[in-house]
């Protein structure tokens, strides 16, 4: 659904699966100062909207998905994951409940899908889903800093813990919401309270779709949303991951995952990766060269930034590529990649769990530096006493 938006003037679509809505409208710079100020909002009115209703909604998502969200109070926002069985992320999603009803958004054209695994899974339960993406649109202020992804500060020793088990200190709904005191969260309140049927979900907010063009009169581009998101360590589906993602790769573990609930489909893999292995790929920042005048695009490979590892370099044991077709010396692939208005050009890249975090990249032919946000010994939070190891075998 092409956004009325794009009539405005400057406005330059963006690439698919976002040509709905504009990239820019003329000036990326100033669009990300004023989204950081709270003096504009992004045209995101081509996510899906789906809201559910119902008595037992609440209870049902939380045996449905990764994030604890049985007891989540009215007006919380949070992030939750649709996992396969093998753990792998099949759908991100941002919500809140309103009391009455849970007002979700997905990635562009994925709700439908969404929609007919949660009606599969309804079972006898009171539960509605509507998908309401052709009544209600995203418009977002500035993302907030991702969580930290850094280990857990404690762990315990003893046998492995079950499905379950895991440090009591996980992720618990609303730990992710958004602050406040943000300038542009509280610009979101302020609409909401002037918009009939808006919904704040964090720093997005759901309008009727006749209120788009009334709600945002200072239009900021998705390349603005994405620099910022960048910036604050925000992965998005699709773009920073592929078919393979788990979560404890991109940090949605510290966000979307709750690791004391009950059991939900994916599980197994997130309690075995949390408390005796690690990922076998992260999530890292890039510095990219600012000679260079292009961008790297998603999907590009990500290599080392080195000729040929000398005799005894610990990363001759890299091998092989992480996406798609092999690249020789390919470790990673690009994710996001945007000019910041004061960092230049950043990126988001997934690369092999094992690449050392001081070593220099080549993201195509592009030099790149890395910020570590999963870092290497994510993971593995028990510890099994070696005497007692020998003793289970």
């Amino acid at each position: 659904m092409r956004s009325p938006l794009l009539n405005t003037p400057g406005a330059v679509p963006a690439l698919a699966p976002d040509d709905s809505v504009a990239a820019h409208y003329g000036d990326p710079y100033a669009e990300q100062r004023a989204l950081l100020q709270g003096t504009a909002l992004v045209d995101r009115s081509n996510r899906d909207v789906l809201r559910i209703s119902g008595v037992d909604r609440l209870s049902w998502l939380n045996d449905l998905s990764s994030q604890k969200v049985d007891n989540l109070a009215p007006g919380t926002a949070t992030q939750t994951l649709i996992l396969d069985l093998q753990g792998r992320v099949e759908h991100h999603l941002t919500l809140i409940d309103d009391g009455n009803a849970t007002w979700i958004h997905v990635e562009p054209g994925t709700g439908t899908e969404l929609a007919t695994y949660l009606e599969k899974m309804r079972f006898m339960l009171r539960v509605e889903i509507t998908d309401l993406t052709a009544e209600y649109a995203v418009v977002s202020t500035a993302p907030t800093p991702a969580p930290s992804a850094a280990p857990a500060a404690s762990s315990s020793t003893g046998p492995a813990a079950g499905p379950s088990a895991g440090p009591a200190g996980g992720s618990s709904a609303g730990t992710d919401a958004a602050s406040d005191a943000s300038p542009g969260v509280i610009a979101l309140r302020a609409l909401a309270e002037n918009t009939p049927s808006a919904v704040v979900i964090g720093t997005d907010l759901l309008v009727p779709r006749p209120a788009l063009t009334t709600v945002i009169t200072r239009p900021a581009g998705l390349w603005a949303y994405d620099a910022l998101r960048i910036e604050a360590h925000r992965p998005r589906l699709g773009f920073d991951t592929d078919h393979k993602t788990i979560p404890h790769e991109v940090g949605w573990i510290e966000s979307a995952v709750h690791l004391s609930k009950g059991c939900y489909r994916g599980q197994e893999t997130v309690a075995r990766v949390h408390n005796l292995g690690h990922p076998p790929r992260r999530l890292v920042f890039l510095h990219l060269d600012g000679s260079v005048d292009t961008l790297p695009p998603h999907g590009t490979p990500v290599t080392l930034g080195v000729s040929t590892p000398a005799e005894g370099d610990p990363t001759r044991s890299i091998e092989g590529a992480t996406e798609g077709t092999a690249t020789p010396g390919q470790i990673g692939f690009i994710g996001s990649s945007a000019r910041h208005h004061e960092l230049g050009p950043i990126a988001l890249a997934v690369v092999k769990r094992t690449v050392p975090v001081d070593i220099p990249l080549l993201a195509g032919n592009v030099a790149a530096t890395q910020e570590v946000i999963v870092p290497p010994d994510a993971g593995r939070n028990v510890t099994i006493d070696p005497a007692l190891r020998r003793r289970l075998r």
